[in-house]
């Protein structure tokens, strides 16, 4: 199974992976957790430039995708072959709601390079954590670190980044679960396992 967690900055996706990841392996499963971009040597330097370096939006989105083909190749269809879970803190999704919803880049533009590095591999579950903008960013702010770059962008770029998001969701319900993030910790991985496949 390969799932995704999706969304805007402080919805608790990483806390949420981990509790996920030991929920899965005291039911005897394997599972690799993993991030992007990042996940492997090259994503992780990658990611670097990414949050840290000024670029073109056209730069930005090829080289989350190079990130990703990285990530496909060493980590993720690798795990997927030995029957591991694979827990991923972000994916495509990102993509077309950040660079496709938030800067504004070309929807079909990205389906190509999403066709061209996926092959058509798909997440078979991904939890979009949605919450306001507004309360997202005060989460992120609170826990006292430097902000990166796309935190640092203005909030009607998070309002449009969650509209693709949900967008997306609504229009493959069959592939998504949008989870309430501004829920309590408790809340939120209740609401995660109830979406999990039995």
């Amino acid at each position: 199974m390969f799932i995704c967690f999706e969304g805007i900055e402080g919805g608790g996706k990483s806390t949420q992976i981990q509790r996920l990841e030991k929920h899965l392996q005291a039911q005897g499963l394997g599972v690799c957790s993993t991030r992007e971009p990042g996940g492997t040597q090259l994503g992780e330097q990658l990611r670097g430039l990414l949050l840290n370096h000024d670029m073109s939006d056209d730069t930005e989105l090829l080289l989350m995708f190079a990130a990703r083909a990285e990530h496909l190749h060493q980590v993720i269809k690798p795990a997927l072959a030995q029957g591991q879970w694979v827990l991923s803190d972000r994916f495509t999704d990102a993509s077309y709601a950040y660079q496709g919803g938030g800067r504004g880049l070309s929807m079909a533009r990205i389906a190509v390079l999403e066709m061209w590095v996926q092959q058509g591999l798909q997440p078979g579950l991904s939890f979009i954590f949605d919450l306001e903008p507004e309360l997202g960013l005060q989460r992120a702010r609170n826990r006292g670190e430097a902000s990166d770059r796309f935190e640092q962008q203005e909030l009607d770029f998070f309002h449009r980044v969650r509209a693709v998001y949900l967008d997306r969701a609504k229009a493959a319900p069959e592939r998504y679960a949008i989870i309430d993030a501004a829920q309590a910790e408790d809340a939120v991985f209740a609401q995660i396992l109830n979406a999990l496949p039995q």
